[in-house]
């Protein structure tokens, strides 16, 4: 069975302000999201990213208080599944993610994936895109994305 892969909001927002939505797309074939999620993307969802609800909402509404509605929502539905890989960017977020046992990469650890499987030519190129948005990454883990990948 392939695996199920959740996304939260920030990485959707930066791939498709970037022109590099599809990216999701063609590493991991679909992705799902939830209605909170979708709202807070503001934009027509492209055809491979499927919205899905948690079943359960009482998680949802216990991490309401500690992190955002989406993140809350993402969190929610990404416990449902066995073999999933949460897709959420903030440390907050993350470090909450680990500590319930859930898979996570962030934007830049997509981006790693795309490089190493020729989806995009240049990390660099990129990472000079994302400089031109108001999306803040950690300087060290620019250079540590870029050493990982020879650049």
């Amino acid at each position: 069975m392939q695996r199920i892969i959740v996304s939260d909001t920030s990485c959707l927002i930066l791939l498709d302000k970037i022109g590099l939505i599809g990216l999701l797309k063609s590493i991991f074939g679909k992705v799902i999201i939830t209605k909170e999620i979708s709202e807070e993307f503001h934009k027509e969802l492209p055809d491979f990213i499927e919205v899905i609800n948690p079943k359960d909402r009482n998680y949802q509404g216990i991490l309401k208080d500690s992190l955002d509605p989406g993140e809350a929502s993402a969190f929610a539905l990404a416990i449902e599944y066995d073999d999933c890989l949460l897709i959420i960017d903030e440390t907050k977020g993350r470090r909450e993610a680990k500590s319930l046992g859930l898979k996570v990469t962030g934007t830049i650890g997509i981006l790693i994936v795309a490089k190493e499987k020729e989806f995009i030519p240049s990390l660099q190129k990129v990472f000079d895109e994302i400089g031109k948005t108001n999306f803040r990454i950690n300087k060290a883990l620019l250079i540590e994305a870029l050493k990982k990948c020879c650049e």
